[in-house]
Parts: C-alpha cells; sequence; structure tokens
C-alpha cells in the first residue's frame, strides 16, 4: 500500500494553492512520517519538497434520528499533509485526463 491515497482537491485547498503556488494537500495513511510522505511525493510526481507539515483528524460522530430509532456511528479518521514546493515548481494533477 503506498504513503499517498490521494489529492486533496477541495474548493478551500484550492484556494490556498492560488495563494501560494508551490503548496498541495495529499491525504495520507495515517502511520506515514514527514520523511516517507516526502519522498513518496518526490518519486510520484518529480518535484523537490520543501517542506511537510501534517495533520491528524479525528472521526467525527453523528447521530440521527428516524422512524426504526436512533442511527449513529462515526466517520472515518485520516491525516493529511500539506507539502510545500521549491520555487517555480508545481504539480498538474490533470494531466493525464
Amino acid at each position: 500500500m503506498g504513503i499517498l491515497i490521494a489529492p486533496i482537491i477541495t474548493e478551500k485547498q484550492t484556494a490556498v494553492t492560488e495563494n501560494t503556488p508551490n503548496r498541495y494537500g495529499f491525504k495520507v495513511i495515517p502511520s506515514a512520517t514527514k520523511f516517507q510522505i516526502k519522498k513518496a511525493v518526490e518519486d510520484m510526481y518529480g518535484v523537490n519538497v520543501k517542506s511537510v507539515n501534517t495533520i491528524n483528524y479525528d472521526g467525527k460522530k453523528y447521530r440521527r434520528f428516524t422512524k426504526a430509532g436512533v442511527i449513529s456511528g462515526s466517520k472515518s479518521a485520516f491525516k493529511k499533509a500539506i507539502v510545500t514546493l521549491a520555487e517555480d515548481q508545481t504539480i498538474d494533477f490533470f494531466e493525464n485526463i
């Protein structure tokens, strides 16, 4: 299993990338270290990574009231990595489409 699960392409992350063009977000496996994330991004996209910041998100709990009773559960926990590239380098996620 790889370190990188998927790039984060949301409205909020796109706004961050527009303000600082060399910063990208990735969803990664929870046990990944910053060094492993840096190596995985460099190998997959052929860029030089300047720094990596990681964020651990807890799974959110939810509860819904229905005719059959209360349905409760939780969403999955995940880890997000914000990768800053060296100057004048970019990643194009849509080049293969």
